[in-house]
Protein backbone atom coordinates (compact mmCIF):
# COMPACT_ATOMS: atom_id res chain seq x y z
CA UNK A 1 0.00 0.00 0.00
CA UNK A 2 2.87 2.51 1.22
CA UNK A 3 3.16 5.38 3.01
CA UNK A 4 -0.02 7.59 3.45
CA UNK A 5 0.45 11.49 3.59
CA UNK A 6 -1.73 14.55 3.82
CA UNK A 7 -2.18 16.93 1.53
CA UNK A 8 -4.22 20.12 1.71
CA UNK A 9 -7.29 20.69 -0.76
CA UNK A 10 -9.26 23.95 -0.90
CA UNK A 11 -13.19 23.59 -2.50
CA UNK A 12 -15.38 26.45 -3.25
CA UNK A 13 -18.54 26.19 -2.46
CA UNK A 14 -21.79 27.92 -3.54
CA UNK A 15 -25.66 26.80 -3.05
CA UNK A 16 -25.23 27.36 1.05
CA UNK A 17 -22.25 25.08 0.79
CA UNK A 18 -24.30 22.12 -0.70
CA UNK A 19 -22.20 22.07 -4.08
CA UNK A 20 -18.68 22.60 -3.74
CA UNK A 21 -15.74 21.71 -6.07
CA UNK A 22 -12.55 21.68 -6.01
CA UNK A 23 -10.36 24.39 -6.86
CA UNK A 24 -6.79 24.04 -5.64
CA UNK A 25 -4.96 21.06 -3.95
CA UNK A 26 -1.74 22.70 -2.00
CA UNK A 27 1.57 20.52 -2.57
CA UNK A 28 2.91 20.42 0.46
CA UNK A 29 2.83 16.99 2.56
CA UNK A 30 2.00 16.31 6.08
CA UNK A 31 2.97 13.12 7.62
CA UNK A 32 0.23 12.99 10.04
CA UNK A 33 -3.69 14.14 10.04
CA UNK A 34 -2.91 16.42 12.99
CA UNK A 35 -0.08 18.23 11.31
CA UNK A 36 -2.05 18.75 8.37
CA UNK A 37 -5.12 19.46 10.22
CA UNK A 38 -3.02 22.72 12.08
CA UNK A 39 -2.27 24.27 9.04
CA UNK A 40 -5.68 24.24 7.57
CA UNK A 41 -5.98 27.66 8.99
CA UNK A 42 -3.45 29.39 7.55
CA UNK A 43 -3.53 28.04 4.16
CA UNK A 44 -6.97 28.48 3.40
CA UNK A 45 -6.43 32.28 4.34
CA UNK A 46 -3.77 32.80 1.94
CA UNK A 47 -5.77 30.86 -0.44
CA UNK A 48 -8.82 32.44 -0.27
CA UNK A 49 -8.81 34.46 -3.65
CA UNK A 50 -11.38 32.16 -5.40
CA UNK A 51 -14.63 33.64 -6.84
CA UNK A 52 -16.61 31.48 -4.31
CA UNK A 53 -19.30 32.50 -1.36
CA UNK A 54 -17.67 29.83 1.11
CA UNK A 55 -14.15 28.02 0.41
CA UNK A 56 -13.29 24.93 2.48
CA UNK A 57 -10.04 23.34 3.62
CA UNK A 58 -9.97 19.63 3.98
CA UNK A 59 -7.39 16.98 4.64
CA UNK A 60 -6.87 14.53 2.01
CA UNK A 61 -4.90 11.39 2.19
CA UNK A 62 -2.72 10.26 -0.63
CA UNK A 63 -0.33 7.01 -1.38
CA UNK A 64 2.22 6.40 -3.18
CA UNK A 65 0.52 4.38 -5.87
CA UNK A 66 0.94 3.93 -10.15
CA UNK A 67 -0.86 6.85 -11.98
CA UNK A 68 -2.90 4.19 -13.62
CA UNK A 69 -5.47 3.45 -10.94
CA UNK A 70 -6.53 7.13 -10.73
CA UNK A 71 -7.98 7.20 -7.82
CA UNK A 72 -8.95 10.53 -5.93
CA UNK A 73 -7.80 10.67 -2.39
CA UNK A 74 -10.44 10.33 0.62
CA UNK A 75 -11.22 13.31 1.67
CA UNK A 76 -10.61 13.35 6.16
CA UNK A 77 -12.78 14.51 8.36
CA UNK A 78 -11.13 18.14 9.39
CA UNK A 79 -12.57 20.36 7.54
CA UNK A 80 -11.66 23.92 8.20
CA UNK A 81 -14.24 26.84 6.07
CA UNK A 82 -14.09 30.26 5.21
CA UNK A 83 -17.52 32.19 4.06
CA UNK A 84 -17.29 35.74 2.89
Amino acid sequence: MGPVAYVIAILGCADGSATCQPVATIPTQYENKAACSAATGATLAANSDFDFPTLVAECRTTRARPAAEGKEPRPSANVMTLEG
